[in-house]
């Protein structure tokens, strides 16, 4: 019974997380009116602000604070460790979809592109390969795994659980991240960009940089030498950055940390 309820908690919190971030998309992408970023301010632009910048740290908090090995080894003094993954992903989804929900509108526009123009429709285009490249990333990776389902799957079949592996595959041939790309295209392909609009994406960018650094350490300390040369060879966030000439291609690490 444990071990299913286990299985039933997880669940849960893939499918709230994974509702999270079709409401990010949502809203962002101005895909459904009523629930886009870009609406008229509700208040003074310093209280907007300060609430906007409270939302993402809470988000940026949580994620650095529960990908920590010690709060891992924490979690599993208290808790089922096959569930530590779906915690993070469940708490990650709820503040996802808190901070989407209750971002406040600030006003101003700095560029419209005309509704049906060609620049209009490559945006979108460069928009929804955005996400369809972090959505794509999390398969290669390993999908189930990376969102805690695998865990506790492997838990109820009575199976131990087995670290990812790595691997040479399709975007990690050309970046370290791109799922974090995927992420950071989506944000800023837009055919209107408000100061709202600029103002989440400049703070998940410099959430998405100062995680992804300390994800590095991380990968370096269970990985060594092997990704060290990885990180060499390839750049972190913006695919065909770094060129050398004569490089043979290094191991592709498909396995993303939190």
């Amino acid at each position: 019974m444990k071990k299913i309820l286990m299985f039933t908690y997880s669940m849960v919190a893939y499918l709230i997380a994974f509702a999270s971030i079709l409401f990010w998309i949502a809203s962002v992408g101005n895909l459904i009116p009523a629930i886009g970023i870009d609406q008229e301010p509700q208040m003074s632009f310093l209280w907007a602000l300060a609430n906007n910048v409270l939302l993402i740290s809470l988000f940026g908090v949580q994620h650095s604070v529960m990908a920590r090995k010690w709060f891992k080894e924490l979690f599993a003094r208290y808790f089922p460790k096959p569930i530590e993954r779906s915690t993070f992903v469940l708490v990650s989804g709820l503040l996802l979809f808190n901070m989407v929900y209750n971002w406040q509108p600030i006003g101003g526009q700095l560029w419209q592109v005309a509704p049906n123009s060609i620049l209009f429709y490559v945006l979108y285009a460069l928009f929804f390969t955005g996400w369809a490249i972090l959505f794509i990333s999390s398969f290669l990776i390993n999908h189930f795994d990376l969102f805690g389902l695998r865990q506790t799957f492997l838990e109820l079949m009575g199976k131990p659980y087995t670290q990812l592996q790595f691997r040479v595959t399709l975007f990690y041939k050309h970046v370290r991240h791109p799922l974090y790309f995927g992420m950071l295209l989506g944000m800023w392909a837009t055919p209107t960009m408000t100061v709202t609009h600029l103002v989440f994406a400049i703070a998940i960018t410099a959430y998405v940089i100062i995680g992804t650094l300390f994800e590095e350490k991380d990968l370096v300390n269970e990985f060594g030498e092997t990704y060290k040369a990885y990180q060499a060879k390839k750049p972190m966030l913006i695919p065909f950055t770094k060129w050398r000439k004569g490089a043979k291609q290094g191991p592709v690490l498909t396995k993303e940390l939190k």
